[in-house]
């Protein structure tokens, strides 16, 4: 008996592995699975739980969305994304996938439709936000239908040592306990070992199967430059590295959103700010013009970005260092989800990590929710100032090791630092806090300590006679700007603290040591400028700057430049295509498929069929449509590159083909809007 029901298990696994393939061929366009994809599928397809780690653009969301097109009944998600789930419906529709939604943004009428069409399974998808859940009336709706499969997404909310907890997230240990039977499945995009042993442990997930991807992004270029005019630095950088690009600028506070959009809009680069003082209105505005607009800039604070499924954002640019490494780690990952060339930017200075521990220290929290936030601070600190690879550094602060020492795509791998012992430097810091606290009883600031060691008599030093002060004068041999980079370094590795309103600056354990000559201090020298990527600092105006942006496209889109009009005039068809349904252009086609057509330049719908990413559902729709503006163009001269030939399965319907090089990311939420 043991052995038939062996051969029984393998039968099963074969069938569920032939329908998973054949519904990634037929539905999504694609001839293989990447990564762990296959195994989280069958895993999931057989009955089993799943906890899935995979970065942004990993396609995490094809590891429930096929599942649930496999087994029997309706795959519920469970997602924070209410602002979000109608685009996430549009775009699997698009694909042909009956999905659906349930949320406040309905009325009552559209609420009903969609419970009927679940309850008569005409449903193979429903999102849900989990407060819905906590509704007895949803659970009650639920029970009446069959469930294929439970997808929690975003479930690094459920644990309070992730940088989104959800408090509403700690109730779905009830869908395991009422449902035992239906698989589930949690995934998230950024965890640490700490923050996925609690997902495990709070959703109720002991006998799970964890699947954990790489989290590197090798497209994306990570660079911190040493903030000077913060503003200015970044108009500099979109105009001579991302001109016309789509991208995300992170601040801090709702006035530095408003302020930053108003300037780059000023100096001709078209932005919207974004954030929870605007009213839902224009908040939902500026968001759809993001999604259905080529070129938009969004300044926004941290309640943007999080499930925008864009796949061309170009860059993520920080104007204020972020709270922790997941959450700069997961906000710059909505950059280059085409796996195209993308950046990573943030402007870092002193200011940014007085503000943030300000910020722990008056935070209403308790001491455990201080100590999280600092060791999260510490964490992203540690990323900022230090001269290895960074992105060796965060794979490390995700448990991961890098495949080498060295990525050559950030700015300490293409410009290594320079490092220099700084512990002279240092005591000097050290002794002015010293001399102040302990000979008049007076906590200060990093501008005062400065001012002190450079023998400035500005108003306040005169005002508190600190120019009688035996270190008055003593760091002559450092500029102001080698100063604030010494105070700022000291600070990230806890040889000064921050303490109260003010900011003052106060000695900790670990100073006694460098006083006491036991402790060196080695530091970065500071940058004198920003590195660019493309090694350029010109002019941004008149014709260079329209040269740089036709180059940028090209560069962007990785094709020959006699390639670039095909590929810009598919880009016009699907933007018209996109208007005319009210859809984002990427629910349509993303552009690394746009790419792709433009390079082998398909004769017929039957030739488009053999290019990845495209479905039989658009193939059908959008076929004859394509064909058409390629019919309209002139092919350029030069070698001539195979139509892609659709093979044959058994059926007779096309195996489309996707190549091993290609990184078409699937829609996937990132977060709540």
């Amino acid at each position: 008996m043991a052995e038939v029901a062996e051969v029984m298990t393998e039968v099963t696994t074969e069938v569920a592995e032939s329908e998973a393939l054949a519904t990634l061929h037929r539905v999504f366009g694609y001839e293989t699975f990447r990564g762990e994809q296959e195994a989280v599928i069958e895993h999931v397809v057989s009955g089993g739980d799943a906890v899935v780690l995979m970065p942004t653009g990993g396609g995490k969301s094809l590891c429930y969305q096929i599942p649930a097109l496999v087994r029997p009944g309706t795959g519920v998600v469970v997602s924070p994304l209410i602002a979000l789930m109608q685009d996430q419906v549009d775009a699997l529709r698009a694909l042909g996938v009956r999905a659906g939604f349930m949320n406040s943004t309905q009325d009552f009428d559209e609420r009903r439709t969609v419970e009927a069409e679940f309850l008569a399974g005409e449903l193979d998808l429903i999102y849900l936000a989990p407060e819905r859940l906590r509704l007895e009336s949803t659970l009650d709706l639920l029970k009446r239908g069959k469930i294929s499969v439970f997808a929690i997404d975003e479930a690094h909310c459920v644990s309070q040592w992730g940088h989104d907890f959800r408090p509403d997230y700690l109730s779905l240990s009830l869908l395991g306990e009422r449902w035992p039977d239906v698989p589930r499945i949690a995934l998230t995009a950024t965890a640490t070992h700490a923050t996925h042993r609690e997902i495990t442990e709070r959703l109720g997930m002991p006998d799970a199967r964890h699947f954990v991807a790489s989290f590197d992004r090798p497209n994306i270029q990570y660079r911190i430059v040493p903030k000077a005019d913060p503003k200015k630095q970044l108009l500099a950088f979109l105009e001579e590295e991302h001109p016309g690009d789509a991208g995300i600028v992170y601040c801090l506070s709702r006035n530095s959103v408003e302020k930053t959009a108003e300037f780059l809009a000023r100096n001709g680069i078209a932005a919207v700010p974004y954030h929870a003082g605007l009213d839902a209105g224009t908040r939902a505005a500026h968001q759809a013009r993001f999604l259905r607009e080529d070129g938009l800039v969004v300044c926004a604070t941290i309640a943007f970005g999080m499930g925008i499924d864009k796949p061309d954002v170009r860059f993520v640019a920080h104007l204020d260092l972020p709270k922790s490494v997941e959450g700069y780690y997961q906000e710059t990952g909505r950059a280059g989800r085409d796996g195209l060339p993308s950046t990573a930017w943030m402007a870092y200075g002193l200011n940014d990590v007085i503000q943030q521990r300000k910020m722990i220290q008056s935070s209403e929290g308790d001491e455990a929710f201080r100590r999280r936030a600092s060791a999260h601070l510490e964490a992203m600190l540690a990323l900022c100032e230090t001269a290895r690879c960074r992105r060796a550094q965060l794979l490390a602060y995700f448990g991961q090791d890098p495949a080498a020492e060295a990525c050559g795509n950030c700015d300490t791998c293409l410009v290594p630092p320079e490092t220099w012992d700084g512990t002279v430097a240092a005591q000097k810091v050290l002794s002015t806090v010293v001399r102040l606290q302990r000979e008049r009883g007076q906590k200060f600031g990093a501008i005062q300590i400065v001012d002190i060691l450079l023998g400035r008599k500005t108003a306040k030093v005169i005002q508190f006679d600190h120019d009688q002060l035996s270190v008055f004068g003593i760091g002559e041999e450092l500029d102001e700007g080698a100063w604030r980079g010494v105070i700022r370094q000291m600070l990230a590795q806890g040889l000064l603290a921050v303490e109260g309103a003010y900011g003052t600056l106060v000695l900790t354990e670990a100073s006694g040591t460098v006083l006491r000559r036991e402790r060196e201090v080695p530091l970065r020298k500071e940058q004198p400028k920003p590195v660019t990527a493309r090694g350029s600092s010109g002019s941004s105006s008149g014709s260079g700057r329209a040269e740089r942006k036709a180059k940028a496209a090209a560069a962007a889109a990785e094709m020959p430049s006699e390639l670039l009009p095909a590929f810009e005039a598919l880009r016009a068809w699907r933007a018209g295509q996109a208007k005319e349904q009210g859809v984002p252009a990427y629910v349509i086609f993303h552009d690394a498929t746009l790419r792709e057509i433009a390079a082998l330049w398909p004769g017929s719908v039957e030739e488009l069929g053999g290019i990845s990413g495209i479905g039989e559902k658009k193939l059908v729709t959008y076929g004859e449509g394509v064909i058409g503006v390629l019919a309209s163009l002139e092919r350029p001269a030069g070698p001539a590159v195979a139509a892609p030939e659709p093979r044959r399965r058994s059926d007779g319907d096309p195996d489309l083909h996707w190549p091993e090089t290609e990184t078409e990311p699937e829609p996937e939420p990132e977060d709540w809007g």
